[in-house]
């Protein structure tokens, strides 16, 4: 099953800059651009274990049976690839545990567009998408949507770059 948005429309707008606030929007565009640098650096790895659990605690059984982000329970839980996944039942769990490559997500939970694009990003666990029995996470709605634009393309960058994001 794939799962799907309605999107709306994104609205441009256009601005004259002067001298001044060019400068400033390139000292902006040079301070992000450390930040996201060391920030790819801190969260390289094998699993996104942005705020303590996989998928920020939710269960990823039920983005299969449900359809949905389900927020686990922390209670109920199982270890994998050294991270531990959330669930909100015990039947959750107990599938989850029979076949843990079938749940977990793909690139180790990390933003399915930006590992596409050789980097890692934090997830929204409402931006999901499940492609051919695979779930695939991504940073926000709107770049799930630049990510559905070419999915088989993805999938085969996204392929090809994680092992060199997952070995650091």
């Amino acid at each position: 099953m794939t799962r799907h948005i309605v999107r709306g429309k994104v609205k441009t707008a256009t601005a004259n800059l002067d001298r001044r606030a060019f400068l400033a929007l390139g000292a902006g565009a040079v301070a992000a651009a450390l930040i996201a640098g060391s920030a790819r650096k801190a969260w390289a790895g094998k699993v996104n274990l942005d705020g303590g659990a996989a998928i920020l605690g939710h269960d990823p059984v039920a983005y299969f049976t449900q359809g949905a982000a389900v927020m686990g329970d922390p209670s109920i839980t199982a270890t994998h690839e050294g991270a531990t996944y959330q669930f909100a039942s015990a039947e959750n769990r107990d599938a989850f545990a029979a076949d843990p490559d079938r749940y977990a997500p793909q690139y180790g939970g990390f933003c399915a567009y930006a590992v596409a694009n050789g980097y890692t990003a934090k997830i929204d666990p409402e931006a999901f998408t499940v492609v051919d029995d695979k779930l695939y996470l991504n940073f926000s709605k709107g770049v799930r949507s630049r990510w559905e634009r070419d999915v088989p393309g993805n999938i085969t960058k996204g392929d090809a770059n994680w092992p060199g994001l997952s070995a650091g």
